[in-house]
């Protein structure tokens, strides 16, 4: 049948191949933010940008919250198998697996995961299929499960042969053994085609296009882009009906989705996935912290300060003004964990509602960066971590990338010592002329975080000592210039262009699960420039980035099928 894990070959053989070019970034300290103009003058690039023009886009496969989500609104099946697949990778910040090709592990892996959704699927015919096998008849019962399942499962109508191709499947599994294991084995190699597993991305492939030339998506394929940007999953009937009416190739029509989708209650976890993944807390759940110095730190309580993020950022974008400024500056919490208040040193008001904001110190908290998950994560085990915690704003804020450090680099930090502070203790690096150049761009914005403990919570001593939590930003177009504490470097930050531009671009990069690249200079200017103009409104920015030429179309290339 073909089906066979000894037949795995032909799927490792499809998965590997790429469509629309290669992994374009950034692999070297960059003020600018990465990709940009090139030096022409603004005669040639708005001549230039009147043009069709994007980056080049890898075929991608899902990830494993996609493969999960994708399983239960496809089959109704909530299902945790994609935990074992191989870890995803990602483009900067985001999980996005588009680069490296598909080894026999991966195929084992997805063929694994296939065998235990379609067991499950099929131990319960009655709600797996859309008609009574013994009333309609089971072959034909299996053909009519087959074509409302197929075009859902692949994200595009499909034709007479792959319904044809499809039955074979079936009809040998049914002769083999029964109706049953037909349609759990036909279920199956649904499961592992790459229509399934990749984002397929291709446009209108009769279109003559040269090398290089930009391609249109097809409305199903953008119903699919949208789906997976906004909801991390599949595209409902109103999207797939959207499609068919060809209303996705018109702004309004895009844009009307993406209002609907943003007050789903599905894109309440999209949210919380780009800024999880953006300010890297997305796994903190696996974090580990000394017992002796932090004896209240457990997995709960690293799920609590998870949700605590995930919450704040989609009340901003939900029930607040959306605006960045808000995001990085936003004194409160909507946590109601007990530990998490007390770590905040809070309580819950007296008549407070659940779902409401809590308030906090403003002289302590400012926004996401001064999360407990973003200071814990950003922190080693004993200590806290000038270093990480200056490059996750350098990096991830400013979108200035570093130059690895070098091969022979002792990164082990410094023990702790009871007579000196952090600062005291870190001062090699700027003293060291091997790792000042970098770590003069890093400590002097992750000083200012010395306020807060290897867990998150604020404190005025360490050990014995006063805090200073002084710094100075340096590197930057608008915001250079001594600060003390992570409350006023917030400030500094939340009216920066240079954050606000990397924060759309840091959008761009998860809507597409890519790097921004040169052919992308047109659209990363016109998303920064909508984004200024909105006052840092993220909703805007969402909306621009959909009708964007990078959203709709992809490059033709020699590697085209």
């Amino acid at each position: 049948m073909g089906l066979g894990r000894g037949d795995g070959g032909w799927l490792a053989l499809v998965m590997a191949v790429t469509v629309g070019g290669c992994y374009a970034g950034v692999d070297q300290f960059d003020p600018d933010g990465g990709a940009g103009a090139d030096g022409d003058d603004d005669g040639d690039v708005a001549e230039q940008c009147r043009e069709v023009q994007t980056g080049p886009t890898s075929l991608r496969r899902l990830t494993q919250s996609q493969y999960e989500r994708t399983v239960e609104d496809l089959l109704g099946i909530s299902t945790d198998v994609a935990q074992g697949f191989a870890p995803d990778e990602r483009a900067g910040a985001f999980k996005s697996n588009g680069v490296a090709p598909v080894g026999d592990l991966q195929v084992e892996q997805y063929m694994d995961a296939a065998e235990s959704v379609a067991t499950d699927a099929a131990s319960d015919l009655a709600s797996l299929l859309p008609c009574d096998p013994a009333t309609a008849g089971e072959d034909a019962c299996a053909e009519q499960w087959l074509r409302e399942l197929a075009p859902r499962a692949y994200r595009h109508p499909v034709g007479e042969a792959d319904i044809a191709r499809l039955m074979a499947v079936y009809s040998t599994a049914k002769a083999d053994a029964d109706f049953e294991t037909g349609i759990r084995v036909t279920l199956q190699g649904i499961l592992q085609s790459p229509w399934f597993l990749y984002h397929v991305e291709l446009g209108d492939l009769s279109a003559p296009a040269a090398d290089g030339e930009p391609i249109a998506l097809s409305g199903y394929e953008l119903a699919s882009r949208l789906s997976y940007f906004l909801w991390d999953t599949m595209p409902d009937p109103a999207l797939f009906d959207a499609a068919a009416a060809g209303e996705l190739e018109t702004d309004e029509g895009l844009q009307a989705q993406v209002e609907r989708m943003l007050v789903d209650p599905r894109a309440k976890d999209a949210i919380a996935s780009f800024h999880l993944q953006w300010l890297g807390v997305d796994e903190i759940e696996g974090l580990e912290k000394t017992g002796s110095l932090f004896p209240n730190f457990d997995t709960d309580l690293a799920l609590a300060m998870k949700a605590d993020t995930a919450s704040f950022a989609h009340w901003v974008l939900s029930e607040g003004d959306g605006r960045l400024e808000t995001l990085l500056t936003g004194a409160f919490t909507l946590s109601e964990d007990p530990a998490l208040l007390a770590l905040y040193g809070v309580e819950r008001p007296a008549g407070h509602v659940s779902g409401e904001p809590i308030p906090l110190p403003s002289d302590e908290r400012a926004g996401l960066v001064t999360q407990p998950s973003v200071m814990a994560m950003h922190a080693h085990a004993d200590q806290t971590s000038p270093v990480h915690r200056g490059q996750l704003v350098r990096e991830n804020l400013l979108c200035q990338l570093l130059p690895p450090p070098p091969v022979d680099v002792d990164n082990v930090p410094p023990d702790p010592d009871p007579n000196a502070t952090t600062r005291e203790r870190f001062s090699e690096h700027t003293a060291n002329p091997a790792c000042e150049p970098c770590h003069r761009l890093i400590d002097g914005l992750g000083f200012g975080f010395e306020h807060y403990d290897a867990l998150g919570a604020y404190i005025s001593m360490e050990g014995s000592l006063p805090i200073d939590a002084s710094g100075e930003v340096i590197g930057t177009s608008d915001v250079d210039g001594e600060f003390t504490g992570a409350v006023e470097l917030a400030g500094k930050l939340s009216q920066s262009v240079e954050v606000s531009d990397c924060m759309a671009r840091q959008w761009f990069r998860y809507s597409l699960g890519r790097m921004d690249a040169e052919g992308d200079t047109c659209t990363m200017d016109r998303l920064s420039e909508v984004f200024a103009e909105s006052g840092q409104d993220v909703r805007v920015l969402i909306r621009e980035i959909v009708v964007s030429d990078a959203f709709r179309y992809r490059l033709a290339t020699e590697q085209s099928p």
